[in-house]
C-alpha cells in the first residue's frame, strides 16, 4: 500500500503539541487533576451583547446562503471604522480589508498568495508555529531571524544578509508577540518600514494581541507609519481581544495588492465566514468604539501579576510581560525546555509548552498561558513551587 500523507507533513511543527497531549494523558492516568496552561484559548465568553447579536443573527433565514469569501461590506466597514478609532489609520473597506476564518487562516494561506515555490521569506525564531508551517505548505524557503532577550526580542535588521533582504518576498513579525510577550515601540515600526521600503519587501505584521497590553501600554499599528500601506499588511483577530476564538473571525488589512491576492486564493478555497458570526463581530467592534466597558486587558493583567509575583516568591524569577496572555519564562539551570515541561506535568499536573516548540531560539524557555481564573493560577503556582523544591531547582 502506498504511503498516506505528503512529505510536507513531516516538516510541520505540530509534533510537540501532540507530544504534550500525550504527557497530559499520562498525568491524568497518574491521578493528577491537570491545570492546563498550554494552549492560549480564552476561558471566558464574549460580552452579553455579542452573544445576543449572534443568537438573533442565527435565527435570520437570510444568513444561510453562501457568504462571500472576502466578508460582508458591513463587517469590513466596521473594521475600517475600528482601525480609525484605535490607530488613526484610514482603510478602504472595499480594497484594503479582507475577512478571515481566524488570523491563522490568513497566516496559513498568505505565502501561497504572494510567493512562489522556491522563494524566500523572513520569519522570526521563536515564532508562532503557523509562521513557518505556512512556508512549508507553500514551498517557500524560510530565513530564520533570531529574536533574543538581549535585544528585547526585537530583530536586528542589520543582521539580515543584504542578498536575503533584497530577494525575500516578505518579512513576517508579530508584536505584541506570541510566544514571547514582547512589544515593539513606534520607533521600531518606523525603522522597519524604512528598511522594507528600501528593499521592496512586504511587511506582514501579526497584531492579534494589540488589545491585550498592560500597565497603561497601548500598542501601535505598523500601518500608523506614513506610507506603510504601500508595503505592509496587518493581521488582527477577534479571538483573543473579544473572547470569540470559537467563532473563527479575523481580518487582514493594508496593502491592496496583497489583500487582493489573498482574496483571490481564498475565493478558490472557501466561501467565507458565516454571516451571523460577522454580525457578532460588528457588535464586538462597535462595543469597544462606544466605550461600553468591555475591557479584556485588565483580566489578563491581574492574572499576570498573580502568576509572576507567585513564581518570584517561590524562587523562579520570570520577567513581567507588558502584553499578551502568555508568560515567556526562562527555565532554571540544568533543564532543557522539554525536560522541565514534561516533568512538571507528570509530577505537578501543570501544563506549559516547551519553548523549543516555537523554534531553536526558544530552547531554555517555557510558555505559560494565563487561561485559568486567578484561584486556579495560584494553585498552579503552588504546585510548581513544590515541584521546584523537590527537584532542587530555582530561578
Amino acid at each position: 500500500m502506498k504511503r498516506n500523507g505528503s512529505s510536507r507533513l513531516q516538516h510541520l511543527g505540530s509534533a510537540i503539541f501532540t507530544e504534550v497531549a500525550e504527557w497530559k494523558r499520562e498525568a491524568i492516568a497518574k491521578g493528577h487533576e491537570v491545570i492546563d496552561l498550554g494552549i492560549g484559548s480564552p476561558d471566558r465568553p464574549p460580552s452579553a451583547r455579542v452573544m445576543e447579536t449572534l443568537a438573533a443573527a442565527v435565527r435570520n433565514p437570510a444568513h444561510y446562503g453562501y457568504p462571500t469569501s472576502e466578508g460582508s461590506f458591513a463587517f469590513r466597514s466596521a473594521v475600517a471604522r475600528w482601525y480609525d478609532y484605535r490607530f488613526g489609520v484610514e482603510l478602504d473597506p472595499e480594497s484594503e480589508v479582507t475577512t478571515l476564518m481566524g488570523s491563522q487562516d490568513g497566516l496559513a494561506h498568505l505565502a501561497m498568495a504572494v510567493a512562489d515555490p522556491g522563494d524566500v521569506a523572513i520569519v522570526p525564531d521563536p515564532g508562532y508555529p503557523i509562521y513557518s508551517a505556512s512556508l512549508v505548505l507553500a514551498g517557500v524557503k524560510p530565513f530564520l531571524l533570531p529574536l533574543r532577550a538581549d535585544n528585547g526580542f526585537l530583530p536586528r535588521l542589520e543582521s539580515i544578509p543584504e542578498e536575503v533582504a533584497a530577494s525575500a518576498k516578505f518579512m513576517l513579525l508579530g508584536y505584541p508577540s506570541n510566544p514571547l510577550s514582547a512589544v515593539a515601540d513606534f520607533d521600531f515600526y518606523e525603522r522597519l518600514v524604512d528598511y522594507a521600503a528600501k528593499r521592496d519587501l512586504l511587511i506582514v505584521h501579526d497584531a492579534a494581541y494589540s488589545e491585550m497590553a498592560f500597565d497603561g501600554l497601548r500598542p501601535r499599528s505598523v500601518l500608523e507609519v506614513p506610507g506603510a500601506k504601500r508595503i505592509a499588511v496587518e493581521f488582527h483577530s477577534l479571538s483573543k481581544s473579544f473572547n470569540m476564538a470559537g467563532c473563527r473571525i479575523a481580518y487582514m488589512v493594508g496593502n491592496a495588492d496583497a489583500v487582493r491576492a489573498l482574496r483571490t486564493l481564498k475565493s478558490n478555497i472557501d466561501y467565507g465566514v458565516f454571516a451571523a458570526v460577522q454580525e457578532a463581530g460588528i457588535a464586538a467592534l462597535e462595543d469597544q468604539m462606544a466605550g461600553s466597558g468591555w475591557e479584556i486587558a485588565s483580566v489578563y493583567e491581574r492574572r499576570r501579576d498573580v502568576v509572576v509575583d507567585g513564581l518570584r516568591r517561590i524562587g523562579w524569577d520570570v520577567p513581567k510581560p507588558k502584553a499578551t496572555m502568555f508568560i515567556w519564562a526562562p527555565i532554571p539551570p540544568g533543564w532543557t525546555s522539554r525536560q522541565i515541561s514534561r516533568e512538571m506535568l507528570l509530577s505537578a499536573g501543570v501544563v506549559v509548552i516547551p519553548g523549543d516548540a516555537f523554534g531553536e531560539q526558544g530552547q531554555g524557555f517555557v510558555r505559560i498561558a494565563l487561561v485559568q481564573e486567578e484561584a486556579k493560577l495560584l494553585e498552579a503556582v503552588e504546585r510548581i513551587g513544590r515541584f521546584l523544591r523537590e527537584n532542587g531547582a530555582s530561578g
